[in-house]
């Protein structure tokens, strides 16, 4: 693709970066089949070939972002299922990051809009304020008043869990010891929706580590990845949460050592293994790559340790779901099959399991419409498995499929703990 920047726009890094990943674009349009909006809506400006057009009309012309733009750059799930379709490297999740941050700073959203973005950015980071908010949906929900809205504020009301778990010891910071001799030493991210919406996940890491011979740590200082504000725009932000992580783990690292940084959503690891892109230019870019090239989602470590002997082989049928971050923003693709195979449970392969389920972090809240027709389509191929459960690796994915599935749907994790002593989801 052609571009037409002038000398003193490339002086800008973030022009530089947007001119070379729009010149490997040669709009052949093998994104736009892979586009789950696109696939859904139909639209060229929902595909990520006219999302790129788009951004560059905007760049080229040091515009300001528009409603029209504004509104296609939002219906993104960033999915990066086109990444992966893409037989030419074009980089599009930073193009779109580029262009989320200039609508953030430039674009003047309506009111609701606004006050909804800014409570999502507050809350959904900060587990203690968010535990306090799911409450208190759930008892304006247990007096009705979901009946009473529309839009997005039912919308927020009904992906509500039906119940809150209680906090886990194992989200708070500590040191799990391994159980008889020593093999390894990795960090753990606690995050921060996920202990609250289902603190179960990390405790099944925790004790399927342990039982492997891995001593695991929680680290202090270390909370959310960063990557909810990031995907609304909001990088500043993000970048000053991700480097309460990056000091926290440096700490443990220069200390004890450790091997690896696990991450049990799958989310999050994508915006971990980009820390040193988030950090570019920043005093803390070096130490944000050192950090980045530690980061592991859990399937990936398991994969290359010996994992306990299988205790509990139930044989069921497991329907695995992946995640769009796992397996199109890390490239993690047969390790969670392959471990769920070993450890007795039948897969069984879901049609369109390339596109995304309509979770995509907060995209479910900001977009319902084209976030529930997602979630129909991904339920109805589902269904056709004629699975017992579901398996997925990201809390976000987790909790969209509860909502309309009559079957389980638990952590990847949670399964292999199982399956290697220990104790049954508390989903089955």
């Amino acid at each position: 693709m052609q571009t037409s920047f002038t000398a003193a726009q490339l002086a800008d890094p973030d022009i530089a970066a947007a001119d070379r990943i729009l010149r490997n674009c040669v709009h052949c349009g093998f994104c736009t089949a892979t586009c789950p909006t696109y696939v859904t809506l139909g639209d060229e400006n929902d595909s990520p070939r006219g999302r790129i057009y788009l951004v560059k009309n905007m760049l080229e012309a040091e515009a300001a972002p528009d409603a029209v733009l504004t509104k296609h750059i939002d219906r993104c799930l960033t999915c990066l299922s086109c990444m992966t379709t893409c037989p030419s490297g074009v980089d599009y999740m930073h193009l779109v990051d580029i262009a989320r941050v200039r609508i953030e700073e430039q674009f003047v959203r309506p009111l609701p809009d606004r006050l909804l973005r800014r409570l999502l950015a507050f809350l959904l980071p900060r587990p203690g304020l968010f535990r306090l908010a799911l409450r208190g949906g759930m008892l304006a929900r247990a007096f009705g008043v979901a009946s009473l809205l529309r839009g997005r504020l039912r919308a927020l009301l009904d992906l509500l869990p039906q119940r809150l778990p209680s906090a886990a010891a194992t989200d708070r910071p500590g040191i799990f010891g391994a159980a008889g001799v020593r093999r390894g030493r990795v960090a753990l991210l606690a995050g921060c929706a996920q202990p609250v919406l289902d603190p179960g996940i990390n405790a099944a890491a925790i004790r399927l580590l342990n039982r492997a011979g891995i001593e695991v740590v929680v680290a202090k200082g270390a909370g959310c990845c960063g990557a909810l504000t990031q995907h609304m725009g909001r990088e500043h932000e993000a970048r000053e949460t991700a480097r309460r992580n990056l000091h926290a783990w440096a700490a443990e690292a220069d200390g004890a050592g450790l091997d690896a940084i696990l991450v049990t959503t799958s989310g999050c690891g994508t915006t971990l293994k980009d820390y040193g892109h988030l950090f570019r230019g920043d005093r803390d870019e070096k130490l944000a790559r050192r950090i980045a090239g530690l980061a592991r989602d859990v399937s990936e470590y398991l994969a290359e340790i010996k994992l306990p002997p299988t205790t509990n082989a139930s044989g069921l049928k497991v329907a695995y779901h992946a995640a769009c971050s796992l397996q199109h923003g890390q490239r993690v693709r047969e390790a969670p099959k392959d471990l769920l195979r070993a450890a007795g449970f039948e897969l069984c392969e879901i049609a369109e399991s390339h596109l995304c389920c309509g979770s995509a972090g907060t995209y479910n809240l900001l977009q319902p419409e084209i976030a529930g027709q997602l979630r129909a389509r991904k339920i109805a191929n589902i269904r056709e498995t004629g699975a017992d459960l579901v398996s997925a690796g990201n809390i976000g994915c987790l909790q969209q499929l509860r909502g309309g599935l009559d079957r389980p749907v638990v952590h990847t994790v949670q399964l292999l703990d199982w399956a290697t002593g220990g104790p049954k989801p508390s989903g089955l």
